[in-house]
């Protein structure tokens, strides 16, 4: 892999301090084209990424790109696209594609800039930034290297840089009446899209609940319409599936497969659910294969404790995530209470051989769909989505649907199963993102910048965080580390006027018409 270094190779032992002007915390989509930039600006950079593999979502099985308007998308997000395109022999951007292609791409930019990449390098979880006031010194890894610059960014999908500096977050959902909106907190009434069938009796035993809820289905809801609560929105693989047979490998019973966890399933298929998850269709027949209906590929109710978890602990949430998604191919394609049509149907279809082989041909990029959510100088929400109130300082353009998942499942007032949480409201028109929104206040960090897990309520995050918006952010926030380095202040008192002239001169899209 291109530019490749691994946590022990420069300094010849672990605990070797490395020092850059930038420094980017997760190689995420966003992590790459952030270091991009900063090596752009005339900036030392480096990329730390936890895991083997760069590009985050993008190169692990998002290849059906969540774009919402094309139009709002410019700069170096653009470019990303563009170079696919090329990558299929096309003049035009593409915005569907393998994940192998996407891989191929990151590793092009970081080894055409020249980016050094650690490795297989995670945060210490355990007091490992080191802050002299309201500024970064250092950051160390579990393996005790040590990173010292004089801006961060926190790329990663977790936040877990962010939180360990110190800076203020949410996790859940909030409540409406925190900032007025509509479409926050508990949700029963609007949870209408991805719903499961009517009248599913909720007891392992139809109508005895002496017997117990089925498994992952709770007594109530938790709370009124709009109240707020700690849940955070389902996560899922994205998996990337063939029928092509000279490149299929089928998905086997996982160990520690449970048909009692597919109760659900089958009481959803007897009462009419007839789909499962999609078949989006990429090049040479592969798939993006996402969460689509009532019971699909998200595990609800399994990623509330994510966020705060410690590694060993988030490692057995994806496990059991990835457990959960080949159990449901496997049933989906043998199990004798689905019915011989819809075996028929899912039974071509597998992973192919051609991608993720270091890894069994699974993604290992679990879809962290929200996580930590900073509390900056300003939180962009549902009145921003929806454009009825507009951030004068923008970096980046939104435009998606706001698009939450569900959560959670419940028994509602009528004795049936229910899902609770997905919302899914389209949005008038592209809408800023505020600069105020990816740094924190000042007096918690002067030096770190949060494109991914940035300001936003729960409602509002389920627009903003799509993979071409989280590369323009980070691009304008490496833009913006460069210009507080050169003027030696805060990243906060970044200059606005100066950097909105150079975010355009680099082709970034900073408004759209409505």
């Amino acid at each position: 892999m291109a530019n490749e270094i691994r946590g022990d190779s420069i300094g010849g032992e672990n605990g070797a301090a490395h020092a850059f002007d930038v420094v980017v915390y997760g190689g995420t989509s966003a992590g790459v084209i952030g270091a991009v930039q900063a090596v752009k600006m005339g900036k030392r950079v480096a990329i730390i990424e936890p895991s083997a593999r760069l590009g985050g979502l993008t190169s692990g099985g998002l290849g059906d790109t969540d774009f919402g308007d094309k139009s709002a998308i410019g700069g170096l997000s653009r470019e990303f696209y563009a170079r696919l395109g090329r990558k299929y022999g096309q003049e035009e951007p593409v915005w569907m594609f393998e994940p192998k292609a996407a891989l191929d791409v990151f590793g092009d930019f970081v080894k055409e800039y020249e980016i050094p990449v650690f490795y297989g390098e995670r945060l210490d979880l355990a007091g490992s930034v080191t802050k002299t006031g309201n500024r970064i010194d250092s950051i160390r890894m579990e393996s005790g290297m040590t990173f010292k610059a004089g801006v961060f960014l926190d790329t990663s999908y977790e936040g877990d840089l962010m939180a360990g500096a110190g800076v203020s977050y949410s996790l859940g959902r909030e409540a409406n009446a925190v900032y007025g909106e509509r479409y926050n907190g508990i949700q029963t009434a609007a949870a209408v899209k991805n719903q499961l069938p009517a009248g599913i009796d909720p007891y392992v035993v139809p109508g005895r609940p002496s017997s117990g809820l089925l498994p992952g289905v709770n007594p109530d809801a938790g709370g009124n319409d709009g109240d707020g609560d700690s849940r955070i929105q389902a996560y899922c693989y994205r998996m990337c599936l063939t029928d092509a047979p000279g490149n299929r490998m089928p998905i086997e019973r996982p160990d520690g497969y449970d048909e009692r966890d597919f109760e659900l399933l089958f009481r959803a298929i007897e009462r009419g659910q007839s789909k499962f998850f999609k078949l989006r269709m990429l090049p040479n027949r592969k798939t993006d294969s996402n969460n689509d209906d009532g019971f699909s590929t998200d595990f609800l109710g399994m990623s509330d404790r994510y966020p705060e978890a410690g590694y060993k602990e988030r490692e057995a949430i994806a496990q059991a995530h990835e457990r959960y998604q080949r159990g449901l191919v496997w049933t989906l394609q043998h199990h004798p209470r689905v019915p011989e049509m819809l075996r028929a149907f899912y039974e071509p279809w597998g992973l192919p051989l051609d991608e993720f082989a270091d890894n069994g041909h699974w993604t290992p990029q679990l879809y962290v769909r929200e996580s930590r959510r900073m509390i900056g100088e300003l939180v962009m929400t549902e009145h921003h989505v929806m454009s009825r109130e507009t951030a004068d300082d923008p970096v980046g353009m939104g435009s998606y649907t706001m698009d939450s998942h569900n959560v959670q499942r419940y028994v509602d007032v009528n004795g049936f199963v229910r899902n609770e949480g997905d919302i899914q409201i389209r949005t008038p028109c592209p809408y800023p993102v505020s600069y105020r929104s990816i740094v924190p206040r000042e007096r918690e960090c002067a030096n770190l910048i949060v494109p991914v897990c940035l300001a936003s309520s729960h409602i509002a995050y389920g627009s903003i965080r799509m993979e071409p918006v989280f590369m323009a952010l980070a691009q304008s926030a490496a833009t913006a580390a460069a210009m507080a380095l050169e003027a030696n202040i805060p990243v906060q008192r970044v200059d606005y006027g100066r950097l909105r002239r150079r975010l355009l001169a680099d082709g970034q899209v900073l408004t759209a018409p409505c």
